[in-house]
């Protein structure tokens, strides 16, 4: 694989072991490529149905089945913990709630860690320990944190994490204790916080936030495991929370190289959706997407996506132009009721997954969306990670959800 600009226009190449994370030439965020691979589609269904009865490690894993498409390493190099592999579940009161008949949730928070971040880190932390890298670190809003910490926990490494004191899950916080993570506490917001630990730029330190891009190859393959699901045949709708971006692009580029690779013959189209209250990509697209139009102060009771200059913009705008996508917002009201309407179905997920339905009832009662339109709703973390919420609205639930 060939690590270059994510920039089209640009597509600078760079060495493998480069240190930055962003373009030299053009300064845009740098992607790994594929370069167009188009194996026999039958062949490699084939292949990775088959190795879902192997014992293998990395057969196992719901990321590395598909290492056709990842950065090579050796066995001894891989440090996984059996991510993936996370169930699509059929919306009973949800569909009915979201006003759409075909409706289901691929739940990324069943992850080792609860959340989608461990298909990430897999790959993120391997290519850490390739590096020969001592410390791994992040900013994160808490499921990074947790995540990073758990799997360099498994590779032997430090992680030290960096989080915005005061405004996320103790769940998420103690998870990271847990792993045994050194933790570092920053006055402000998760924006102040990854700029404060990228200003450090200690040579140490091995940054694993999604601007890195063996983050997005393990946290891509959702959408492969997703197809694999529906025997390789498409929804009309994928939906996601939208927060720092970086599932968002992954999504988007996982979807452009199964559709290049042959493996699908339609392109679903990519749903971001934000809280009101943490809507950069929302503003930034309405103001015609030549610069990010930041939210100063982000506040949302979604604190996973509460970020406010997001780093992976400009890849989530070219993976909604790939898509003929859509982005919007919905209020803290909104993602209230409609978790515990999930939460009704038996599910279960974090405010912040809970914007996927909020957003799907709100485009099917504007028509975007039709009754008949198949939708794929994409939960990202666990009911647990943030139990304090449902304790604190235990009146969330409407009259309507009630029922």
């Amino acid at each position: 694989m060939q690590l270059q600009c994510s920039n089209q226009s640009c597509g600078q190449p760079v060495a493998r072991d480069f240190s930055a994370f962003d373009c030299p030439k053009c300064g845009d965020l740098l992607e790994l490529s594929c370069n167009g691979l188009r194996p026999d589609p039958v062949r490699l269904r084939e292949l990775w149905r088959g190795r879902r009865l192997s014992l293998d490690p990395a057969d196992r894993s719901g990321v590395w089945r598909f290492r056709e498409f990842l950065p090579s390493y050796t066995n001894e190099q891989r440090v996984t913990l059996g991510e993936g592999n996370t169930p699509l579940i059929s919306g009973i009161r949800t569909a009915e709630f979201a006003g759409v008949r075909k409706l289901q949730f691929k739940h990324l928070g069943w992850n080792p860690t609860g959340s989608f971040k461990d298909l990430g880190m897999t790959v993120a932390v391997t290519e850490a320990r390739a590096r020969g890298a001592q410390i791994v670190a992040c900013a994160s809003t808490g499921n990074t944190a947790a995540s990073m910490a758990a799997y360099a926990a498994r590779a032997g490494i430090t992680a030290r994490v960096y989080l915005p004191k005061g405004k996320i899950s103790r769940a998420k916080v103690a998870q990271s204790i847990d792993y045994g993570a050194e933790i570092v506490e920053v006055d402000g917001n998760f924006d102040n916080t990854l700029s404060l630990m990228m200003e450090r730029k200690n040579s140490s330190e091995y940054f694993l936030n999604s601007i890195n891009p063996f983050r997005i190859e393990g946290q891509k393959t959702a959408m492969y495991e997703l197809m694999e699901q529906l025997d390789w045949n498409p929804p009309d709708y994928v939906v996601v929370p939208g927060g720092n971006l970086g599932n968002s692009s992954a999504f988007g580029k996982a979807l452009k190289e199964l559709f290049t690779a042959g493996l699908i013959d339609k392109i679903p189209k990519l749903v971001i959706v934000q809280a009101s209250g943490a809507n950069a990509l929302v503003k930034t697209l309405a103001a015609g997407a030549r610069q990010l139009e930041t939210v100063v102060d982000p506040k949302t009771c979604a604190s996973a996506i509460s970020i406010g200059a997001p780093r992976s913009w400009r890849k989530a705008v070219g993976a909604l132009k790939f898509t003929n996508g859509r982005v919007l917002d919905v209020t803290d009201d909104e993602i209230l009721e409609a978790k515990s309407m999930i939460g009704r179905d038996g599910i279960g997920c974090e405010p912040a997954s809970a914007t996927t339905l909020a957003g799907i009832r709100q485009l099917r009662q504007v028509g975007e969306i039709a009754e008949g339109d198949r939708v794929v709703a994409v939960l990202t973390g666990h009911v647990l990670k943030d139990p304090d919420i449902i304790l604190e609205h235990p009146g969330a639930m409407k009259e309507e959800a009630r029922r």
